[in-house]
């Protein structure tokens, strides 16, 4: 029984193996679809192999004006979420005052609700106070919806901070801004940058939200679903590709260099 037994040793990792493989599959057949050449409006089959669509990414009118929108408002809005959400989450963990609990309480609530709801009561909100819909609608949605998961990723960081380095660094006579700066800041890092970046990418990705409070305003996910009723063109196969390659290089390279100072630091 050799093989019985090799197997059961490696079965976590075959498991793991193809769970990862069925997560990746939709972004192959976006990718072997941006070199398809279709007949008909729609890229649903494949007809013949092209790089037409990779040539000219904006041939198809007003893609590229909402794509480079999207990435504005989540740019925007990973900062803005952040810089709130950081500060929330250090108040939660070392500042005791009242109603904490229910602001631990309501901190989850937008996560926990379904986007519909939120997006209709901000919609309400909007109407009600005469704001004009558009950019800056969609980007105080974002910021607020993005705001809890930034919380939730700094609060776990901080609740795992050792308060006798904060403590160590004030004995050698560090001001409390050097002292954050120095100190706080860096071992708090990997959940800020966990928290920015699972921002970026859910005011990216929104479509419920958005469409909501946009008005006439429209993001790259509005475009793709507005194509994708009368016609899905090969360049957005090519964006949403060029996309998963940026994030897969940023995640390489973010690994590089933290193998990178490990070895220095051994």
């Amino acid at each position: 029984m050799p093989f019985v037994n090799w197997l059961k040793r490696r079965l976590v990792v075959i498991a793991g193996l193809i769970t990862l493989g069925y997560l990746l599959l939709p972004n192959v057949v976006v990718t072997v679809f941006s070199f398809n050449k279709p007949k008909g409006r729609f890229n649903y089959e494949w007809q013949q192999f092209s790089t037409d669509a990779w040539k000219d990414p904006c041939g198809v009118a007003g893609m590229c004006g909402s794509l480079s929108l999207s990435l504005q408002i989540a740019v925007w809005a990973t900062l803005g979420a952040t810089a709130l959400g950081t500060m929330i989450a250090f108040a939660l963990v070392r500042y005791r005052f009242r109603a904490r609990g229910a602001v631990n309480s309501l901190i989850f609530l937008p996560m926990a609700m379904p986007e519909v709801v939120m997006a209709a009561s901000l919609l309400t909100l909007f109407l009600n106070m005469g704001a004009q819909l558009g950019f800056w609608t969609i980007l105080i949605a974002h910021i607020m919806f993005c705001l809890s998961f930034v919380v939730t990723a700094v609060k776990a960081r901080v609740m795992s901070m050792d308060p006798r380095l904060e403590q160590a660094a004030q004995d050698l006579y560090a001001g409390p801004l050097q002292t954050f700066l120095r100190v706080t800041l860096p071992i708090a890092a990997p959940g800020i940058a966990a928290g920015a970046l699972l921002a970026f990418a859910l005011s990216f990705d929104d479509f419920i939200i958005t469409n909501f409070n946009a008005g006439s305003t429209v993001t790259f996910p509005m475009f793709v679903w507005g194509s994708a009723q009368r016609g899905t063109p090969v360049q957005i196969n090519v964006i949403g590709t060029a996309m998963f390659v940026v994030a897969v290089l940023f995640v390489l390279t973010s690994m590089a260099i933290s193998n990178r100072r490990n070895k220095q630091k051994a």
